[in-house]
């Protein structure tokens, strides 16, 4: 079988449209990471129409538009910007970039989509506080690992159905595949990609947040080491931490670059969510040794262990609910407090890890 190294991991579902044709345009730009698809196919999928794309780079935007035809190519992010038919902006940008980017879209009047991490400074985020505020507009956030996995979307449902009571503790395991012939030179650069914990460490503070109902959290600690690329000083391929939330929760993740060769796919993404009347165990993008598709959800309970296969079953709602909240100015989607939140938290964790110095 051959292996999905996901660096085009764009998934792809079934959703009914929230609106009518030509209700919400939209347009994408900056093309530096392959999320860019997964979050324009999420968008058309629930009714959004994709009309411009812009990159600075030829080869990028080429690609693009054979992926989406219907597309118009761009000559300046300016020409989107200035057009008053369209509503969001999507974007996937180098991660240092994409504070300063959001900030230059909302000044235009529309609602902003970005790639995770959306940050890569605690001064970044601040200035999009103030701009939301100013504005009015939206800067949503691709916490992908979440919003298009549908055993992660399971899982918040049978959260809500009191399937295992009060959720007290999040264990994430975000493994991923680094590739690194095949990265550009910003990834491997911390000042552009922000640190471990900030990147990837994103997905699992956002699900934490969300799997516990937490409003805010304390980062009890945090640490960072390069085990495997000294040629490449800046970088991070190991990180983990420890939080505990204003409600009494508490979470552990660890992210890395270390997915071996012999895995079928990515990254074998874990997430264990502890309840007082039961748990949940995710396993989102292989059952390995066992079953190559995504999406089981694995639940203990007091009624028995159940197994759950949702793979093309429950859909991404996400991008429909983004959608209506663009035009109708709700918060169903995800409320721009807890957006910031995890972007808050993953920077401080960052901050404050600990260097691990690697010794062989």
């Amino acid at each position: 079988m051959q292996k999905n190294d996901g660096m085009n991991y764009a998934p792809q579902g079934s959703f009914q449209a929230v609106c009518q044709p030509g209700e919400f345009i939209f347009a994408a730009a900056a093309l530096d990471h392959g999320h860019i698809y997964g979050m324009c196919n999420g968008l058309r999928e629930a009714g959004g129409q994709l009309k411009w794309v812009y990159d600075p780079d030829p080869a990028k935007v080429e690609k693009f538009v054979q992926t989406y035809p219907e597309v118009r190519a761009a000559s300046s992010l300016e020409q989107i910007l200035q057009d008053d038919e369209i509503k969001l902006v999507a974007a996937a940008a180098i991660p240092s970039d994409r504070g300063p980017l959001g900030l230059r879209v909302m000044d235009h009047g529309k609602d902003y989509f970005t790639d995770k991490a959306p940050f890569t400074t605690l001064e970044q985020l601040e200035a999009a506080r103030r701009k939301t505020a100013e504005t009015g507009r939206k800067y949503a956030v691709y916490y992908s690992e979440r919003l298009h996995v549908e055993s992660a979307i399971y899982a918040g449902q049978l959260i809500e159905q009191g399937a295992i009571g009060r959720v007290v503790q999040v264990i994430g395991m975000g493994p991923h595949r680094i590739n690194a012939g095949s990265r550009p030179g910003w990834f491997f650069e911390k000042e552009k990609f922000g640190g471990i914990l900030c990147d990837i460490g994103s997905h699992q503070i956002e699900q934490f947040l969300y799997f516990t109902g937490a409003k805010d959290a304390k980062v009890v600690h945090s640490k960072v080491a390069n085990y495997n690329y000294p040629e490449h000083p800046g970088f991070e391929d190991f990180g983990d931490a420890t939080l505990i939330g204003d409600n009494g929760a508490t979470g552990y993740f660890r992210v890395d670059w270390m997915t071996p060769d012999g895995l079928s796919t990515w990254g074998d993404g874990r997430l264990t969510i502890l309840g007082t009347d039961g748990y949940i165990e995710l396993r989102k993008y292989v059952d390995i040794a066992r079953d190559r598709t995504s999406g089981h959800v694995y639940l203990v309970n007091h009624e028995g262990e159940h197994h759950f296969a949702v793979n093309g079953k429950v859909g991404f709602p996400y991008f429909g609910q983004l959608i209506l909240d663009c035009l109708n100015r709700t918060e169903t989607a995800m409320t721009q407090e807890h957006a910031f939140k995890a972007a808050e938290l993953c920077l401080i964790a960052q901050r404050d890890a600990l260097q691990i110095k690697s010794r062989e």
